[in-house]
């Protein structure tokens, strides 16, 4: 079965960082983009950010961009999420999933519906 899993959340103060991390557990996922989707309480689920290993496209959401860095490790079948210049508002349940590259998930903002999702990473900002 295919399985993605979240580690590296936790409780940061504001201007702090972390780092997230995104194993998959099949190694034919390697050419699936993967991206990271945060859902807040009471707030819909959103796209954070993005990366495709076909092309290496990438997205980051408005919010997100500059303080937050997508990368992947092919290798290991792994993406990272660096926050940095963390704030409250990052306050979700951060969520790692995977979709085929012809759904071109990275290319259109991350509207299409991944196949694969990970269980969940809960990041806290708070003073």
């Amino acid at each position: 079965q295919v399985q993605l899993v979240e580690s590296g959340g936790g409780l940061v103060q504001p201007g702090g960082s972390l780092r997230l991390s995104c194993a998959a557990s099949v190694f034919t996922l390697d050419y699936y983009a993967i991206g990271w989707f945060r859902q807040a309480p009471g707030k819909e689920r959103e796209g954070v950010s993005c990366i495709s290993s076909s092309n290496g496209s990438t997205y980051y959401a408005d919010s997100v961009k500059g303080r937050f860095t997508i990368s992947r490790d092919n290798s290991k079948i792994t993406v990272y999420l660096q926050m940095n210049s963390l704030k409250p508002e990052d306050t979700a349940v951060y969520y790692c999933a995977a979709a085929h590259p012809l759904q071109a998930m990275c290319v259109t903002g991350m509207s299409t519906k991944p196949d694969y999702w990970g269980q969940g990473t809960r990041v806290t900002v708070s003073s």
